[in-house]
C-alpha cells in the first residue's frame, strides 16, 4: 500500500448529436486527484476528508455522495476491500460542473483509479470503465476519460464493449460554455420513455453518419449526425438561446452544433481553420441573449487518465 497517489483525468463531451449515450470524446479540461492515508490515532473511522479546489470549490456535496469518494469506494467493493480509515482526497479541477463536459464521470474515474493505485487493487482500464459506468448509469463520458480519444461504448453479448473512433485531422471540436447549469437529472427527466419506430430508424442512420463523418471529415454526414432526433429536441428548451447559438455556429462555418452531453454547453464540429471564428460567433450569440459564455476548441482529442 502506498502513502499517496495522484491521478489526472480529462473531461469529455458526449453524444455529439446522434451518438446518444454511446459516443464520447476526451477534451483538454482536467481533474487532478491526490489520495492519501493519514493516521487517525484514537479516532473512530468516519467519512473521508475531501479538499476541493478549482471548479469544485463551490460544491457542498457531502463526502459520501461525492463522485470522487463514490468511485474510490466502488473500486474497493469490486476488489472485496473496505475503504481504509484516514482517507483524504484532494482534488483540483478545471472541468466546469453541471455543464455537459463529463465532470462527474471524470471524478468517478479519478476516485476509482486512485483506489486501484493506492491499495494495489487488480483493476485494469476495462475494469475502471465498468466501475465508473455503474455509478454514472452509462459509459459515454467514462470511456473517453479512461481511454482518451473518441470512443464508442455499448453493451455487447458478453458485456461492455469499448472501441476507438477515428477523428479526421481536419476537424476541430469547438465549445461554448455558458454561465448557467443544467442538472443531469432534469435533462434525463425531459426525455420520453418511448419513441415511434420511424424516429428510431432515423436515429440509427444518423449515428452511423456520425461515425463515418468523424472518420472522414464529411460535411454532409456531420451535418446530418449533429441534427439529433433522440435527445436534443426534448432538451433544447432547457438551454436558453440554443437555437441562436447553434445557428451562429453554422453561419460561421461549422458543419453543425449540438448539446455537449445534456448541456448547457454547446459543441460544434468545424474545419480547424474556422474554429476560432465559430467559437466567437457562439459567444456573441449568447451575449445577445444576456448570457455570458467562454469558448475553447481542440483540433485533436486528448489522451485518457494518467498517474502522476
Amino acid at each position: 500500500m502506498r502513502a499517496s497517489v495522484t491521478v489526472r483525468v480529462p473531461g469529455s463531451t458526449a453524444n455529439l448529436g446522434a451518438g446518444f449515450d454511446c459516443v464520447g470524446v476526451a477534451v483538454q479540461r482536467w481533474i487532478r486527484l491526490t489520495a492519501r492515508l493519514e493516521a487517525r490515532s484514537g479516532r473512530a473511522a468516519g467519512p473521508p476528508a475531501i479538499e476541493r479546489g478549482g471548479t469544485l470549490r463551490a460544491l457542498a456535496t457531502p463526502a459520501e455522495a461525492d463522485y470522487l469518494y463514490r468511485g474510490f469506494a466502488a473500486a474497493c467493493r469490486r476488489a472485496g476491500r473496505d475503504v481504509p480509515s484516514g482517507l483524504v482526497l484532494t482534488a483540483e479541477s478545471e472541468i466546469p460542473v453541471a455543464r455537459g463536459l463529463g465532470s462527474s464521470a471524470a471524478a468517478a474515474v479519478a476516485g476509482a483509479a486512485a483506489a486501484a493505485a493506492l491499495l494495489d487493487l487488480s483493476l485494469d482500464a476495462a475494469g475502471l470503465v465498468e466501475v465508473a459506468s455503474e455509478l454514472e448509469g452509462h459509459p459515454d463520458n467514462v470511456a473517453p476519460a479512461v481511454f482518451g480519444g473518441a470512443t464508442l461504448a455499448l453493451e455487447g453479448p458478453d458485456g461492455l464493449v469499448v472501441a476507438s473512433l477515428a477523428v479526421h485531422a481536419s476537424l476541430a471540436l469547438v465549445f461554448a460554455v455558458p454561465d448557467f447549469t443544467v442538472e443531469t437529472k432534469r435533462a434525463r427527466a425531459a426525455l420520453p420513455t418511448t419513441l415511434p419506430h420511424q424516429q428510431a430508424v432515423r436515429a440509427a442512420a444518423k449515428s452511423a453518419a456520425l461515425v463515418q463523418g468523424l472518420a472522414h471529415g464529411d460535411a454532409r454526414l456531420l451535418a446530418a449526425a449533429l441534427d439529433d432526433v433522440l435527445h436534443v429536441p426534448y432538451r433544447r428548451s432547457l438551454v436558453r438561446g440554443y437555437d441562436d447559438v447553434t445557428g451562429a455556429a453554422r453561419q460561421a462555418g461549422a458543419y453543425g452544433a449540438t448539446l455537449s452531453g445534456s448541456g448547457p454547453t454547446v459543441v460544434a464540429l468545424a474545419p480547424a481553420a474556422r474554429a476560432a471564428a465559430v467559437g466567437d460567433a457562439m459567444v456573441r450569440a449568447w451575449r445577445s441573449s444576456s448570457v455570458a459564455a467562454e469558448t475553447f476548441y481542440a483540433d485533436r482529442p486528448v489522451g485518457g487518465y494518467e498517474m502522476d
